[in-house]
């Protein structure tokens, strides 16, 4: 009998497509952890938080594009991605890890429910495959992960060493614009509360059609030391266990009177 140790299956996708250098930077840390498998868009879907393809037909096509890696480009959402990986192409067997990343740009407080790449990591969390979304606090397209690289190293090894201990896994990781030697360390804390102040604006196209463009500030003063905004406004990496029941606990009993 073999005594050789089955390799765990990582499954990892993302929302800024298959050919950004986050998820490049993240295959190559999860290569050190087991045998990678990639799903991951055709193209940026940033923004499109938990939406999934039902009026149209889902693509996948295989690509070659991380040496002896399998890689398929999906014309879906993240979602879609996870979905296509845990039902299709990997049907019959088990994905031990999905992770779902490195994210241009900050996942942190209520950005976790307009991200792509958190919903990756939700949709196969919800499929009870242990997920880590990884963001980064920098949006350039030259964005230094090696500190990113560091910590999601550290992070895939304790949960895939720890996977059966504390249920199913979903974590929200933010890791601050820094060199890895000036991150100050990790800290497991809450979602802090913000928000999006929005703004829309107006112009129009060439054939005098007007249109509107997003724009928003973040704001939030929730920075207690227990929250993901104060770890990284000072140089943690942020740790959020995150779930996936909205249900308001204390209003079941605050709303009974709806029941006459």
């Amino acid at each position: 009998m073999s005594n050789i140790k089955k390799k765990p299956l990582i499954l990892v996708t993302n929302d800024d497509g298959i050919t950004s250098p986050g998820i490049k930077a993240l295959i190559e840390v999860a290569a050190d952890h087991g045998e990678v498998f990639i799903v991951a868009p055709d193209s940026p879907q940033s923004g499109q938080g938990h939406a999934i393809t039902i009026t149209e037909p889902i693509r996948i096509k295989e690509v070659s594009i991380f040496n002896n890696i399998k890689a398929y480009e999906c014309s879906g959402t993240p979602a879609d991605c996870v979905k296509i990986a845990k039902n299709v192409l990997l049907k019959d067997r088990t994905i031990d890890l999905c992770v779902s990343g490195i994210n241009h740009g900050s996942n942190a407080s209520i950005n976790i429910i307009y991200s792509g790449t958190m919903s990756a990591a939700m949709e196969a969390s919800l499929e009870g495959i242990p997920s880590i979304g990884f963001s980064l606090t920098d949006f350039s397209y030259k964005a230094d992960f090696s500190g990113s690289k560091k910590y999601a190293d550290q992070i895939i090894q304790d949960i895939l060493s720890n996977s059966n201990k504390n249920g199913v896994p979903l974590l929200n990781v933010n890791i601050p614009s820094l060199a890895a030697g000036e991150i100050k360390g990790l800290r497991v804390c809450r979602q802090g509360r913000g928000m999006w102040v929005e703004k829309f604006k107006e112009n129009q196209d060439p054939r005098g059609e007007t249109y509107y463009w997003l724009t928003g500030e973040f704001i939030s003063d929730d920075i207690k030391e227990d929250t993901d905004l104060w770890a990284l406004k000072n140089g943690y990496v942020s740790v959020v266990p995150s779930q996936h029941d909205l249900t308001n606990y204390p209003g079941l009993k605050d709303y009974k009177f709806l029941e006459g």
